[in-house]
């Protein structure tokens, strides 16, 4: 292990600190004007002026011989894409349809919490990215959807109308016709020179110095309600734009922000028909405008609510119907002159009541217009929500749920009335509770600049991943309490439920088609998550008031996961979804949750740890129906029993997992350590005893399953001469480094864990077997300062892998002893510093996968040349937990260069799951980024993993009777196991 105390000591990390200091991009003077209620963008945030170009980004493109190579893949998966076409369902995986919006680097922050559908919003302001629909995603924007400014000065010799955004978007200002009646009509007067967007997830902010009025300095901070441990809000689809007004100039100024949205959710989806919009007045000032959406294909339908907030100093006006034609009663250049005449709507607009269904083909769009005066040198605060109720989720075959947000705000389509006004009512808390669970890592003198922010702009994806969050009902009638007598009858009993769970082999197979509920009661054991941050919870008016405690600043040892009891002990937390990536749509793709699981173990703890109890059941079922897998084009079965599956599935989650189909997952090598790694990480980290009870039967099983690819009965398993694992056209011959250090690292953990839940047989052959497959492992792949890529003999048998040592990252992250010796860890990470990330730009684009000793780049096939974001921020916490944090973060810059920075590719906000040398990318949007918070883990170790007692009391547990206690120590477990034979 490494030395925390010389982790913490000094600065370590010497990278460029790539720091982009906010009076770069903003006058210093108008940052001291916006030094009130966060109305300035913070000093660590990702910058961009909003006329920087959107540049299109390059399509991964295969070479020659592969393509030839996949020549047949390809053809079968036509096939296929074109079969469930023919069915209405969207293939997982289709490359041969393309988005009719060209992918550009134009995203920002997301809105919204998690798992109610989402919506992107790009640097400059256009909302696009629309993930309502369960699987689908529009890109294109809706350019209807804007704010606007319109002010005016007392003497009249002075007026402004523009939108608040640059005028030549989308093609929308550059071609002006005097009888358009549209939105080419709206005063798209922005330059965009002097205002720039901050980033910094879930806020953004929007400065305008000096545009479109130079008296008059703008600020738009947007919030939306992702806050860590907060299992209500952070379900909320909801966000909060506040803008701050300073009027520089001498004369008093009335101003008129405009809100404007179309009833549409992304595509052509508003041309349908039979959409409504209805103005509302709620409580507390809050008013606007109702937009009914009837969905397509009986899809459940979404209520948008535009609201903004009445004060003393503000009044709210709406219309709540305009049109983007001459067809439309009221058309958008009719609306847009009104506010110039006007600055507001008329006050009668809001008895209006609902409007005629449009026509189709027809767009039905509504407008919020907030007005105020603002005095010289004087401050005003005006502030907007956006909020959608989408209530029901439907899945492609018909499963239907209630999303989580409905567990506090129930079903009905006017929910989106009450969610805007908690919004503006809540949002001011939201903030506190962001900045308290980010400010320690802000404030951390010790890590370079560009990884804070990008730390918290990779979450993004938990938002627009097309994340779905549902309620459950899932509680057990005989719930525990949480008092300690029963915690430790809890505790005396695990031994006992372990004991009449562990004997995998007496199954009975389970239908995967069945109803798999499970016994929520689990995250209720006793737990570790930094015990310091229990919160107090008040109800008021039916809503949550969620007050922290104190922050993590002065305690850089151990990680800040919250303890899983501090809030509603009836709540399990729901079930969670998200995709492998919104071009791969498969949920909860395992092989890649690997990595990104680190956020959600660190964030959202119950969601991890119901997401593994997914997988636990899913392991102890089988599917029987038969599927062709494309890659080979032979037939197997869906889901065999033992096997972890590839993924929930995409057209019935939960129901009939393995969308994936292009190879046989079953004979994958990766994925069944991958869940003893992650279940004993998981358990390790949060002391969660009931939770390793209600998983072990699952582990077992996994691990008995894998005795098959140990052909030669030497301990180790071997990899089948075909992509066996996550790198799947990445061929694998004999023994592997990747997947043989994952199997030794599943040994331990398996070993460990069992010696935990007082299953000392299976923890006895579980070493027996690692003793006996680690020297075959060194043998036949340490060829002395690093790990060949595995045992064969083709040209790239001793390719470097970047990923070489991902057994040891799990390893280390659980406070398991280190699978190999000190010297060989670091040669090995040493060589893939040396060769894979320096060879490469110098260190400026990542990790290439595969790397020959020659220093040429691996191009056996499309995987082993290209640099995975994922990986690369995997290797890069492998090497924090070896000691070599210098090289750990000059690995991982490497990725923000390539990705975030200026000069990069534009990848901010969809990072992709790959990108090769010259710059193309593969799969935008995808899960595997998120272990960056793999690196945020390896620095700040979970107390329960780091101050886990180191003493030996294994006589204790040799006298102790099987069915007695189970003893609470935590620590070093296989070491001890492996002393009782010493």
């Amino acid at each position: 292990m490494r030395d925390f105390e010389r982790m913490v000591s000094g600065n370590l990390f010497h990278s460029r600190k790539n720091s982009w200091p906010t009076e770069e991009y903003i006058n210093k003077t108008t940052l001291q004007l916006f030094d009130i209620d966060n109305a300035a963008p913070p000093e660590q945030a990702w910058r961009r002026r909003l006329n920087s170009h959107a540049n299109l980004l390059k399509e991964f493109r295969v070479t020659f011989m592969e393509a030839i190579k996949m020549v047949r893949l390809g053809i079968r998966m036509w096939s296929y894409v074109r079969e469930e076409a023919s069915h209405g369902r969207k293939a997982p995986i289709d490359p041969f349809t393309r988005e009719s919006c060209k992918p550009s680097a134009s995203q920002g922050v997301p809105l919204g919490g998690m798992g109610s559908g989402s919506i992107s919003r790009g640097f400059r302001g256009e909302f696009r990215q629309w993930q309502i629909i369960p699987g689908l995603c529009e890109p294109s924007p809706v350019m209807a959807n804007q704010f606007s400014i319109f002010v005016s000065r007392e003497g009249g010799n002075k007026s402004f109308a523009s939108v608040l955004a640059p005028g030549q978007h989308e093609g929308v200002g550059a071609c002006r016709k005097a009888d358009d009646q549209g939105i080419s009509s709206w005063g798209w007067n922005l330059n965009g020179q002097h205002s720039t967007y901050h980033a910094l997830f879930p806020r953004a902010w929007t400065v305008y110095d000096g545009e479109p009025d130079p008296e008059l300095k703008i600020s738009c901070r947007q919030i939306s309600p992702f806050i860590p441990h907060n299992y209500r809000e952070s379900s909320l689809p909801a966000a909060v734009f506040v803008y701050t007004l300073v009027n520089t100039g001498k004369e008093r100024a009335k101003v008129s922000l405009l809100f404007t949205w179309a009833n549409s959710i992304g595509g052509n989806s508003h041309l349908s028909g039979d959409h409504v919009n209805e103005p509302f007045i709620a409580e507390d000032g809050v008013s606007g405008v109702l937009l009914y959406h009837k969905t397509a294909k009986d899809n459940p339908p979404v209520t948008f609510s535009i609201a903004a907030c009445e004060t003393q100093n503000v009044s709210v006006s709406v219309l709540p119907c305009f049109g983007l034609s001459d067809r439309s009663s009221v058309t958008a250049k009719g609306m847009w002159t009104k506010m110039v005449k006007d600055g507001q709507f008329d006050r009668e607009n809001f008895s209006s009541g609902p409007s005629m269904p449009s026509s189709p083909g027809e767009t039905l769009c509504a407008a919020v217009a907030a007005s105020a005066w603002v005095e010289p040198h004087g401050k005003c605060t005006v502030a907007f929500s956006l909020a959608w109720s989408s209530p029901k989720v439907k899945f492609v075959k018909g499963s239907t749920f209630n999303r989580r947000y409905t567990k506090f705000y129930g079903t009905s389509e006017r929910a989106a009335v009450h969610l805007a006004h908690d919004a503006l009512t809540h949002y001011t808390r939201w903030e506190e509770e962001i900045a308290k669970w980010q400010d320690p890592i802000l404030k951390d003198e010790k890590l370079p600049e560009w990884y804070k922010f990008t730390l918290f702009n990779e979450l993004y994806f938990l938002v627009a991943g097309g994340t779905i969050w549902i309620d459950s009902t899932l509680l057990s009638s005989n719930k525990r309490n949480n008092s300690q007598d029963q915690l430790e009858e809890s505790e005396n009993a695990v031994v006992r439920i372990t004991e009449a769970k562990v004997d995998c082999r007496k199954r009975e197979v389970v239908e995967c088609t069945t109803d798999n509920s499970y016994d929520s009661t689990a995250h209720r054991g006793h737990n570790h998550l930094d015990e310091k941050h229990n919160r107090d919870i008040s109800r008021e008016n039916g809503t949550v008031n969620t007050l922290g405690k104190g922050n993590s600043a002065n305690t850089p040892h151990h990680s800040t996961m919250k303890n899983l009891q501090h809030d509603d002990d009836n709540d399990d937390g729901g079930r969670f979804l998200y995709l492998e990536g919104v071009e791969y749509v498969m949920w909860c793709t395992y092989d890649v949750h690997f990595y990104a699981s680190f956020a959600l173990l660190m964030l959202f703890p119950r969601i991890e740890l119901n997401i593994q109890r997914d997988f636990a059941q899913a392991v102890l079922c089988e599917d029987g129906r038969k599927v062709k897998f494309l890659a080979e084009g032979n037939w197997g079965t869906r889901k065999v029993y033992g096997a972890v599956p590839h993924d929930l599935g995409t057209h019935d989650p939960w129901h009939e997992m393995n969308a994936y189909n292009i190879h046989d997952t079953s004979k994958w090598k990766d994925l069944n350590p991958k869940f003893v790694l992650q279940v004993y990480r998981d358990f390790s980290a949060t002391g969660d005893l009931q939770f390793g009870v209600d998983v072990w039967p699952a582990v077992r099983a996994a691990m008995e399953y894998m005795e098959q690819f140990d052909r030669d009965a030497d301990g180790l398993i071997e990899n089948d001469g075909f992509p066996d694992q996550t790198y799947d056209t990445w061929t694998v011959h004999g023994v592997s480094a990747y997947c043989g250090g994952l199997w030794l690292a599943a040994l331990q953990a398996a070993a460990a864990m069992a010696l935990q839940l007082g299953d000392r047989d299976f923890a006895e052959t579980c070493k027996r077997k690692f003793l006996k497959a680690k020297p075959v492992y060194e043998q036949k792949l340490w060829n002395g300062s690093y790990f060949n890529y595995d045992s064969g003999s083709s040209s790239n048998s001793k390719s470097i892998q970047a990923d070489q040592l991902a057994g040891q990252w799990y390893t280390a992250s659980s406070g398991l002893p280190s699978l190999f010796d000190d010297f060989k860890i670091k040669s090995s990470l040493r060589k893939v510093f040396d060769f894979n990330v320096m060879k490469v730009k110098g260190g400026r684009m990542g990790a290439v996968n595969g790397m020959h000793p020659n220093g040429k780049v691996d191009e056996t096939c499309m995987q082993s040349r290209e640099i995975w974001a994922g990986v690369t921020y995997g290797v890069a916490a492998t090497m924090i937990l070896a000691g070599m944090e210098e090289e750990a973060f000059t690995t991982a810059e490497g990725i923000f260069l390539a990705g975030w920075s200026e000069e990069g590719s534009g990848y901010w906000f969809q990072t992709p799951e790959a990108f090769t040398i010259d710059g193309h990318y593969r799969s935008l949007i995808y899960m595997r980024p998120l272990s960056i918070w793999g690196m945020q883990y390896a620095l700040t170790m979970p107390k329960a993993v780091l101050e886990a007692p180191k003493i030996n009391f294994m006589d204790r547990i040799h006298l102790s009777p099987v069915s007695g206690g189970l003893h609470k120590e935590t620590g070093n477990l296989f070491t001890l196991l492996l002393t009782q034979h010493s």
